[in-house]
């Protein structure tokens, strides 16, 4: 359903697209009280012309009349790049709804990382700073899933695509002329496997303290995550709101067999300790009982972090940010805190940690110096450049290291 009745239809914006070889995408939806978030409005568009603004069209994904297999197949043809901002969920959301791939993603705040801007610089700053242009957006915080929608929300809507396109074709330009378009396109390629699925494994595994739990009452915990899952899909209700981590864990560790017992467990609500609900949570435990004992949890990935590597993980985050400055790079696209604390916990213990920051092109532009730098092959000082101090990086001769 076209929301906008006075632009093109569906379908022919959809040719446009596949003889344009280029879509903007952007989406509208709600989260709050509910299991999933919900797709509200899906924003799309493509150019018009050399000299034209682009075409845009807002489609209803809650309309049950909405056949959306044509603009499922646009998305999954890698032919057609797929531009967004910021587009993580919105991906995801679209690979759900539609059952679809959603390939070629050029996303231009990973893009403007790489030509010196802020790696988590918004839309409207990137239109300002790039292309001189400012927008105004007032009905963010609204009733995406009512309807009918206002002219506020349609004009608003609309102003997430309005530009998307101009803007994605000057940061490509940007990149191209310094070679950095090749990693801006690397790094969006994980876009594509975007997902708001909920596995239970998963968020077995991301509970509190659940390497804590015994043999015997990790199994309980899982068949009670399976529970809140089902039971938070089937009411469309947050999974925190069926049962707390904190519960769940509290279940999990007492392993109650009658609602009496239940009923004492602190978290697990009032007058869950009868009725259809204790009958569940039992059922759940019992569930769990006669699963086998889990196997220890495995090894983590990378050696523990030490409090002394604090110290080398601070001086790790300095050469990252040398060079990332003169790069023109946003730093957080070379590595998070968690990655260096890695980097350096396993290079500790002899190793080499499997992390972003030592692959592809982050280990060519600052990875493999990093791991010199924890060698003691090079060091850091600081320099008066007469424009402040700057660090230095230096490369000490191998027989200095070895000392």
């Amino acid at each position: 359903m076209n929301v906008s009745p006075d632009g093109p239809s569906l379908t022919e914006l959809l040719e446009g697209a596949r003889a344009a070889g280029r879509i903007a995408l952007d989406t509208e939806f709600m989260g709050e009280g509910r299991y999933r978030t919900l797709l509200c409005l899906v924003q799309l568009a493509i150019p018009e012309g050399r000299d034209a603004a682009e075409r845009i069209m807002i489609v209803d994904p809650l309309d049950d009349d909405l056949d959306g297999a044509a603009m499922a197949s646009v998305l999954a043809d890698p032919a057609v790049q797929v531009v967004v901002h910021a587009g993580r969920q919105d991906i995801a959301l679209m690979r759900r709804r539609f059952q679809t791939d959603v390939r070629n993603v050029f996303d231009t705040q990973i893009a403007a990382g790489f030509a010196g801007l802020g790696a988590q610089s918004s839309y409207d700053s990137l239109l300002a700073e790039l292309l001189g242009l400012r927008v105004a957006k007032t009905a963010s915080f609204t009733r995406w899933d009512a309807r009918p929608l206002s002219p506020e929300q349609l004009a608003y809507a609309r102003e997430d695509v309005v530009h998307l396109l101009e803007l994605a074709e000057e940061l490509e330009r940007r990149l191209a002329a310094i070679g950095r378009l090749d990693w801006a396109r690397e790094e969006c390629e994980p876009l594509e496997r975007s997902s708001d699925e909920r596995d239970v494994e998963t968020i077995f595994a991301r509970l509190p303290r659940i390497a804590s739990l015994s043999a015997n009452a990790r199994p309980l915990a899982r068949e009670l995550v399976r529970w809140r899952e089902d039971t938070a899909a089937r009411q469309n209700r947050p999974v925190q709101s069926v049962l707390s981590d904190a519960a769940l864990m509290e279940i999990a560790k007492r392993a109650p067999s009658a609602p009496g017992e239940l009923a004492k467990i602190r978290g697990v609500g009032a007058g869950s300790g009868q009725g259809r609900r204790a009958d569940e949570l039992l059922a759940a435990v019992r569930r769990g009982r006669e699963q086998p004992p889990d196997p220890p949890p495995p090894r983590p990935r990378h050696p523990p972090v030490k409090p002394d590597d604090a110290p080398v993980v601070a001086l790790a985050e300095a050469l990252l940010r040398t060079r990332a400055r003169e790069a023109g790079l946003a730093y957080e696209l070379l590595a998070a805190r968690a990655d260096l604390q890695a980097i350096v916990a396993a290079r500790r213990a002899g190793g080499e940690a499997d992390v972003r920051t030592l692959a592809g092109w982050r280990r060519e532009l600052v990875g493999a110096e990093l791991l010199e730098l924890l060698d003691g092959r090079v060091s850091l000082s600081v320099l008066d450049s007469g424009r402040g101090p700057r660090v230095e990086v230096d490369r000490r001769p191998p027989d200095a290291a070895a000392r």
